[in-house]
């Protein structure tokens, strides 16, 4: 083995660790494929080194090999998200919806800001009794110019997450917005906070539970849909 060749496989092994901690993946004996969304949704802007963060160009890709790979019947969402790009988490969002197969959400620790629809856009979702969801209205970093034009555009955006949210939760719009601009919870903010079974009784999340119980969903919805065909 040459130089180069060495060189080679060690830059594979760096990047395999920068990604995904491990130079080697486990294949998994299920039918379902695991997609963990960790951390701060990175979009268009990249983030600093030392932050966790899920990359929008590498889910993307993920999504389309498991709607082309016949022997992957279904897909478990493990979320622990403190939310991050609007337009990227809302874009994988819609993407998992589009899925032709069944797919069940896991929030654990949390599932903040545009981790809502990540969590709402699977077929069936669950969240663990300690874990949280925190609803607020979108926020902008960087320079915002001061016009209505301004205004308009974050309306916009809003109302396409409150629509999103709405159609595939069992929550209302009026409700989602009273949540959002709530006073009362949020140090210097404005939103609500939702934990475990809360977020069931608005109608945000399907059910409280655990891994084995979104297993479980996961492999009825699969053999239904098997049966249906």
């Amino acid at each position: 083995m040459n130089e180069k060749t060495i060189k080679e496989n060690q830059d594979k092994k760096i990047d395999s660790i920068k990604e995904i901690g491990t130079t080697k993946v486990p294949e998994s004996t299920q039918r379902f494929q695991i997609l963990p969304i960790i951390g701060q949704i990175e979009g268009h802007s990249v983030l600093p080194p030392q932050s966790k963060a899920t990359k929008y160009e590498h889910v993307i890709p993920q999504l389309v090999a498991i709607e082309t790979n016949k022997s992957v019947e279904g897909v478990l969402i493990i979320l622990n998200t403190v939310g991050g790009d609007v337009e990227a988490g809302l874009a994988i969002s819609e993407m998992i919806r589009s899925l032709s197969k069944p797919t069940v959400s896991l929030v654990i620790g949390g599932g903040h800001s545009i981790g809502v629809p990540l969590a709402t856009c699977a077929d069936y979702s669950f969240i663990s009794p300690s874990a949280t969801m925190i609803i607020h209205p979108i926020r902008m970093n960087g320079l915002i110019i001061g016009v209505p034009q301004t205004f308009e555009y974050f309306n916009k955006m809003q109302e396409r997450i409150i629509e999103f949210i709405s159609r595939t939760s069992k929550i209302n719009k009026d409700t989602l917005r009273k949540l959002m601009v709530q006073s009362d919870e949020l140090l210097n903010d404005m939103g609500t906070i939702l934990i475990g079974n809360q977020a069931v009784e608005y109608g945000l999340i399907d059910q409280v539970g655990g891994l084995s119980d979104a297993v479980n969903k996961l492999d009825e919805m699969i053999d239904s849909k098997k049966n249906t065909n």
